[in-house]
């Protein structure tokens, strides 16, 4: 089971980035998905996160600015970056529960940059 977060990219202010997260592998259900994000020198935390049947929550910080989505016949979770700003340089992870042939387990994709900078 592998999670490949994608889309990352370097954005002036106020611009827009749409980040994807896939899940791959013999796969048999999964529960609830996130996005985390880690600058430097500080710790990493929850971004956005949505339950299978599609309730999210945000970070104060990004609410009303991003929106999380997920498309489960694709195993797949989205990110929509709206009115970036500097202080949402980071690196960010997508972060899956799931069940798998492995059993239960939680998974981690391999972080995409995002840079919002002038």
């Amino acid at each position: 089971v592998q999670l490949q977060a994608s889309g990352g990219g370097s954005v002036q202010p106020g611009g827009s980035l749409r980040l994807s997260c896939a899940a791959s592998g013999t796969i048999f259900s999964i529960n609830t998905m996130g996005w985390y994000r880690q600058a430097p020198g500080k710790q990493r935390e929850l971004v956005a996160a949505i339950t299978s049947g599609g309730s999210t929550n945000y970070a104060d910080s990004v609410k009303g600015r991003f929106t999380v989505s997920r498309d489960n016949a694709k195993n797949t979770m989205y990110l929509q970056m709206n009115s970036l700003k500097p202080e949402d340089t980071a690196v960010y992870y997508c972060n899956a529960g799931l069940d798998s042939w492995a059993g239960r387990g939680d998974y981690w994709g391999q972080g995409t940059q995002v840079t919002v900078s002038s």
